[in-house]
């Protein structure tokens, strides 16, 4: 496969809105300025007690009231999740300054690894306290995966499709990749897509830190997410949401969109070692970012800068590195790891880090990777530390990696 080889003439995406609600906090400014000065978001959990458990920190999402933005009722009637999805949705729409466009040609994709984890775990309290007569009549819908992209399609009235990723970790960067696949096939002409993720909670955590993924640096939390580092130990749990409004190239242009940058390239592939750990030489993620360079019609020496999926797992990070060498040879463009800053979103991971990716790129500047203080000489990559690092208007690869084996990349590339 040549993956300097033009795409055949398509249809083409740029994205024209953005939209956020992170530890960083609620907008994309303050994510950007977090990111790029490398501060951690990360800090002691204030929502609920945990101080039974053996991990008591994480990135919440703070000073956000979900009444705000659905109103008291649809609240009470909704999971966490679904608050900071709609949330971030809705900003990314108003930021594309959209009007009023056809909505049977307007469609929702949203990813998401646990959908409404927080009520399911309140619901099994009641049942277990009360019994099974005193369940919400609104459990499932709070529960269920899909319920984001109900909301969101409902409360935006678009008609057009309205789809849920559950690939894990992949999630967000399959659901942007999956809508770009929408408008591509002529199935729609916006796509709102993103990812959102609400498991900072008991649940959460203790069955996260029960695996032995979570870093366990309870005396110095915003220390504790290191991708890359040679002192890494487990990845931070966060909550929160990002979207990408997608358009249609030639639909924004006509009506004179702000573009933020245009979705080049999508790549998938399956890893089939483990159900959790990833193969050790990267196998799939090779793949997958090949079949992103090709379907961008790039070769490796296109690129930018990466956007690691970099969890700070110790096998996760040695894996995607050897991948990184694998695809780009040694000499690989630098790479940063969004989850220094912001610890790990989950299924919002690859859509928190696609936003990222298109504001480096919009500035030309690749953000330091927060806590990366002590590289591993086992890992052959160039991470960019401490400040952050210009290399012009370039194209940029985005890699997420679920557990399942789930593997997506993306390649954005400049408005041109």
């Amino acid at each position: 496969m040549r993956s300097d080889t033009p795409p055949v003439s398509r249809r083409r995406v740029v994205v024209t809105g953005l939209g956020v609600r992170t530890p960083a906090g609620n907008d994309v400014a303050s994510l950007w300025r977090t990111v790029l000065a490398g501060h951690s978001a990360i800090g002691p959990v204030e929502r609920f007690d945990c101080a039974d458990l053996p991990v008591r920190f994480a990135g919440e999402v703070r000073d956000f009231h979900a009444a705000d933005v659905l109103g008291a009722k649809g609240a009470r009637q909704t999971d966490r999740v679904t608050h900071l999805g709609f949330a971030a949705a809705v900003d990314a729409v108003s930021d594309a300054s959209l009007g009023r466009p056809d909505p049977q040609r307007c469609a929702v994709v949203v990813g998401t690894g646990l959908g409404g984890i927080a009520s399911f775990h309140d619901q099994v309290q009641v049942f277990l306290t009360h019994g099974p007569t005193r369940f919400s009549p609104r459990a499932i819908p709070m529960i269920m995966p899909n319920a984001t992209a109900a909301v969101i399609a409902s409360r935006l009235d678009w008609t057009g499709p309205s789809t849920c990723v559950t690939t894990a970790c992949a999630a967000g960067a399959d659901a942007i990749g999956e809508g770009t696949t929408l408008i591509r096939n002529d199935l729609a002409d916006i796509v709102i897509a993103g990812g959102a993720e609400a498991a900072v909670n008991v649940l959460g955590l203790a069955a996260f830190a029960r695996m032995g993924a979570l870093s366990l640096r309870n005396d110095e939390p915003s220390r504790a997410s290191r991708p890359f580092d040679a002192g890494r130990d487990g990845f931070v749990l966060s909550e929160g949401a990002a979207f990408v409004l997608l358009e249609e190239r030639d639909h924004a242009l006509r009506r004179g969109a702000r573009v933020y940058g245009e979705v080049a390239g999508y790549g998938r592939a399956t890893d089939t070692y483990h159900i959790t750990a990833p193969s050790p030489g990267g196998g799939g993620a090779v793949r997958c970012m090949r079949l992103a360079l090709a379907d961008a019609g790039l070769p490796p020496t296109g690129i930018g800068h990466v956007n690691a999926h970099g969890t700070a797992t110790v096998a996760n990070d040695a894996s995607e590195a050897a991948a990184i060498g694998e695809v780009f040879g040694p000499a690989s463009p630098p790479v940063t790891a969004t989850k220094g800053a912001l610890g790990h979103l989950i299924g919002a991971a690859g859509a928190v880090e696609a936003v990222v990716s298109l504001l480096a790129m919009r500035h030309g500047l690749v953000p330091p990777t927060a806590n990366f203080e002590r590289p591993d000489p086992d890992l052959p990559v160039d991470v960019v530390a401490a400040t952050p690092r210009p290399v012009g208007v370039r194209p940029v690869l985005s890699n997420s990696f679920g557990f399942g084996g789930q593997n997506a990349s993306l390649v954005f590339t400049p408005a041109d």
